[in-house]
């Protein structure tokens, strides 16, 4: 049940995103829960990838290059979806990352993670 809820949170968050980021657009909520899921799995499976390689590179950096593939992996997502999610360029995705995780550290703060 908890994943379900997850899920329909982060279809909104998605759908708050494209609304608010000038340049990203989905073509309806159910497709912003898609979107999300094509996200998450990109980012866990090529993103992890991406993220072994690029280790030391990340520790030099202090953490930018992973944001700079978790950039990449929304053009990814982009790509993989065709016309159901788009998103202009790279900066316009760097701009719908940066909305995502404050819309979903605000959300974290109001819902708390409390282990029952």
């Amino acid at each position: 049940m908890r994943f379900i809820i997850n899920l329909f949170i982060t279809g909104a968050v998605i759908a708050i995103a494209a609304y608010i980021v000038p340049g990203a657009q989905v073509a309806g909520f159910w497709w912003a829960i898609v979107t999300g899921l094509v996200i998450g799995l990109v980012n866990a499976i090529v993103g992890g990838i991406l993220r072994l390689f690029t280790f030391p590179l990340n520790w030099l950096t202090f953490g930018l290059v992973s944001f700079i593939i978790t950039v990449l992996m929304v053009l990814l997502s982009d790509k993989l979806m065709g016309t159901k999610f788009d998103v202009d360029g790279f900066w316009t995705a760097s701009l719908f990352a940066i909305v995502v995780a404050i819309i979903e550290m605000i959300i974290g703060g109001i819902g708390g993670n409390k282990k029952r």
